[in-house]
C-alpha cells in the first residue's frame, strides 16, 4: 500500500532507547539511524512527523525523594542529533501528552519534526494503558 503523507502529519512511535554515557551524549546511534528512512520519506513527501519514544526506565532508577531523574532520562538529549541525522527541523515537546504537545503538533510545518517527552515519565505507559 502507498500512502502519500502531503501536508499530512504521521505519529510514529520509534525505538530511540539508546545508551547515553555520563554527559548524555548518545554512545550507538543504530536505533536512531534506522528509523531515519521512515522518517525521511514522510518528511519528503511534504508530511511533518511526531515521534514518540521511551528511553530507559526512569519509574525504577526514582531519585533518592522519589521523583523522577528527568535530566538522566529526557529525550531532549537527543534533539541535536536527529536534526543532524534528518537534517530537518526538530521541535521537543516537553510531554508526550497535554495542551503542550497538542500546541506544538498543531503547529508543525510539513517537514518538520516533533519530537515528544519520554513516554516512561507516565506508569501508564508501561501498564499498557
Amino acid at each position: 500500500m502507498k500512502l502519500n503523507f502531503k501536508d499530512k502529519k504521521a505519529l510514529i512511535r520509534v525505538d530511540f532507547n539508546v545508551p547515553l554515557d555520563k554527559e548524555y551524549k548518545i554512545t550507538d546511534d543504530t536505533r536512531i539511524r534506522e528509523a531515519v528512512p521512515t522518517i525521511r520519506h514522510i518528511l519528503d513527501q511534504g508530511g511533518s512527523a511526531i515521534l514518540m519514544s521511551h528511553l530507559g526506565r526512569p519509574l525504577e532508577k526514582l531519585n533518592a525523594d522519589g521523583s523522577i531523574n528527568k535530566q538522566k532520562f529526557t529525550l531532549m538529549h537527543l534533539v541535536k542529533h536527529l536534526r543532524k541525522k534528518l537534517k530537518a527541523k526538530v521541535h521537543f515537546a516537553d510531554d508526550c501528552v497535554g495542551k503542550q504537545a497538542v500546541k506544538k503538533a498543531a503547529a508543525l510545518k510539513p517537514g518538520e519534526v516533533l519530537l515528544l517527552e519520554n513516554t516512561r515519565f507516565h506508569p501508564e505507559e508501561e501498564a499498557g494503558e
